[in-house]
């Protein structure tokens, strides 16, 4: 069987470029790291890295290998987080995974009713992007974490247990003196002759557009790729476009900007809270999961 600090040892002279680097990172000599390297090499048959002048780079096995370690590091690190939650060293904290359009929407209103029903609880609330969280629930570094998916990208329920939250529609953000500003809602066939600003960056909403626009039967025109939603609603305000976005994205919105509803012409998201199967549960993620699931209904009956 495969030497699991071996191979840790090996992602980490892979992640940090060389051997010199993983050696100082982990405390260890260059030698007794290459050292090791060479009896996992022993234990694969095979050889694992090309060793050069500056640094090292993986063979096809030692690449194949490296990532199974990863893998393997984070459910070693999700074990030491269970063990530690079982004796109580993290009595009293409770960390949540969030994305930011719902870290501004939703979630202020959970995390101010839950500060006020459990003050001596403390919150860790972290923001990244979807990879990021998911990986952080796998790890055990967050005990629960908010997640979106589309119809056509359904997370697994396999992989994590999922609680729908609510369904997030898409809406269209028009500039304040646009021809449909007056409007509460219009369609996706209004709108082809528009100009689009979209995300930047493969970003989902980008995908929501074309499935959208097909649907309708033209293909947008893009004139602008933002960052951020406040970037394309500064965009949108001065007239260079029109845009899509999921409500919770435009619960704050530029002065100079209208939000209209579209119904089922375009995509919503849903909004969902996970956390592992397998993982032991503290009360304080219990309760966190309770009013996740309460105030979601509220909020949805408000927007």
């Amino acid at each position: 069987m495969l030497d699991i600090r071996r191979l840790a040892l090996l992602a980490a002279v892979l992640d940090s470029g060389s051997m010199t680097a993983a050696a100082e990172q982990l405390g260890y000599s260059p030698s007794a790291v290459s050292q090791q390297l060479r009896r996992l090499e022993v234990e694969a048959g095979q050889p694992l890295l090309h060793r050069q002048a500056r640094g090292v780079r993986p063979t096809e096995a030692g690449a194949l290998l490296a990532g199974h370690a990863r893998h393997l590091v984070r459910r070693l690190e999700a074990a030491e987080a269970d063990l530690a939650e079982l004796a109580g060293l993290r009595r009293g904290t409770l960390s949540v995974g969030t994305f930011p359009t719902v870290a501004s929407a939703l979630l202020p209103l959970v995390v101010s009713r839950f500060r006020r029903q459990y003050p001596d609880i403390r919150l860790d609330v972290r923001s990244a992007r979807f990879d990021e969280l998911m990986a952080m629930l796998e790890s055990g570094t967050v005990g629960l974490s908010l997640l979106w998916d589309y119809e056509w990208n359904r997370l697994d329920p396999a992989e994590f247990s999922l609680t729908p939250l609510l369904d997030d529609p898409t809406v269209l953000v028009v500039a304040a003196d646009h021809r449909l500003a007056r409007r509460r809602h219009t369609t996706m066939s209004e709108l082809a002759t528009e100009d689009w600003i979209v995300r930047a960056h493969d970003h989902p909403v980008a995908e929501v557009l074309e499935r959208s626009c097909r649907a309708a039967g033209f293909s947008p025109r893009i004139s602008f790729e933002a960052n951020d939603y406040q970037e394309a609603q500064a965009m949108v305000s001065v007239g260079l476009g029109v845009a899509l976005a999921p409500r919770t994205a435009v619960t704050t919105t530029h002065p100079d900007v209208r939000v209209l509803g579209l119904g089922r012409d375009a995509p919503s998201r849903r909004i969902l809270v996970a956390h592992r199967q397998d993982r032991l549960r503290a009360p304080a993620e219990l309760a966190m999961h309770q009013l996740l699931v309460e105030i979601s209904r509220e909020y949805q009956t408000r927007v």
